[in-house]
């Protein structure tokens, strides 16, 4: 009898410990559902704030650019200023790096090919990340903080980013947006010598441009009312990049088949100008054909005709022949003056004839 007494107590307890266990893992999960939900935005939120489009994945062309972008160009200096923050006004890897922090927006490796690869495998531990470039931080109940003072924003003097322009013949519609962007750091050994750039990490567009259509910009310093945010920024290309590399099956960047400074300007005027010709010929705009002269040009000095040179001639036979007419006239001009030297002669012998018929 005691022995089924005990058995019955034993099996209430077990009853009531797991009756108390469910709503204890019950308010867990409900509490990382709440931490997950105040970490980032619901897809409302983020088709909300954000401004540019996702871009379609069976399009006819495509063509991916990397660009530089330099902040200490005026363009630019829109992304780097404030270098620490002003009010409400942040600049944009200050923005980036709280929103890394915060575990808002995944941050994924810069591999050794230079390549974005926006997988789980790839994405960065935030506190390997901030050891790794030397960040302090600190950490307690498993959030991180970082002061102001110790985001090296004033170090990320230059962006990469990729560009994707695209046609798509759904909508008949040209568009170029930014995919990914990398910031660089910039930092100098101790003994001040030669800069070294450090990429950091590619952030996914899609993923952080809700939070920077929410931060606005200051674009102007005529006009110091920040009427657009980030997001816009960006959508309508307001920045200034120099291409460094492209999409290519060997994988190359320019400044791996360009020789030098020089071959590298080419190169980029050129690929930029097949971008222009691309977009010009979608909307049957026609481009001035110069080399139609060029080749007739050429084609001219083949054959020993010049048309420059012959202008040239053509007027140094004019000098010549008006030379010739001024010298003419001088000779006539110096033949009639030397004529009267004739004339005394003649007058002396009529002097003579007279003198004699008076005698």
């Amino acid at each position: 009898m005691k022995t089924k007494s005990l058995i019955a107590i034993a099996t209430l307890a077990l009853c009531a410990q797991g009756v108390m266990a469910q709503p204890k893992a019950r308010l867990k999960a409900q509490a990382e559902a709440e931490k997950k939900s105040e970490t980032s935005l619901s897809e409302r939120a983020k088709a909300q704030y954000t401004a540019q489009m996702p871009a379609p994945t069976d399009v006819v062309w495509k063509r991916d650019i990397y660009r530089t972008l330099d902040m200490t160009k005026e363009k630019n200096a829109a992304l780097y200023y404030p270098v620490e923050p002003l009010g409400d006004r942040v600049n944009l890897f200050t923005l980036i790096i709280r929103l890394v922090a915060d575990g808002k927006v995944p941050a994924y490796e810069y591999r050794s090919d230079g390549n974005e690869l926006f997988t789980e495998d790839n994405k960065y531990k935030v506190t390997d990340m901030l050891d790794k470039f030397y960040i302090y931080y600190e950490e307690k109940d498993g959030k991180l903080t970082i002061a102001d003072s110790d985001i090296p924003s004033g170090e990320v003097l230059s962006y990469f980013i990729k560009e994707s322009s695209f046609y798509d013949q759904r909508t008949a519609t040209y568009t170029t947006r930014v995919t990914a962007i990398c910031p660089v750091l910039h930092r100098s050994g101790d003994f001040g010598s030669e800069v070294t750039k450090y990429p950091m990490f590619w952030l996914n567009y899609d993923e952080v441009s809700p939070y920077l259509g929410m931060t606005p910009l200051m674009t102007s310093s005529y006009n110091n009312v920040s009427n657009m945010s980030i997001d816009d920024y960006f959508v309508r290309s307001l920045y200034e990049g120099d291409i460094y590399k492209t999409a290519n099956l060997q994988n190359k960047l320019l400044a791996q088949y360009c020789p030098n400074d020089t071959a590298m300007k080419a190169e980029q005027q050129r690929i930029e100008k097949e971008l222009v010709t691309f977009e010009n010929k979608l909307w049957g705009i026609e481009e001035p054909d110069t080399t139609t002269a060029v080749a007739a040009e050429k084609k001219a000095e083949k054959k020993g005709v010049s048309r420059r040179p012959a202008a040239r001639t053509t007027t140094k036979a004019k000098a010549d022949k008006q030379e010739t007419k001024t010298e003419k006239k001088t000779t006539s001009v110096r033949t009639s003056r030397q004529k009267p030297a004739s004339k005394p002669a003649a007058n002396n012998s009529q002097t003579l004839s007279v003198r004699r018929q008076r005698r």
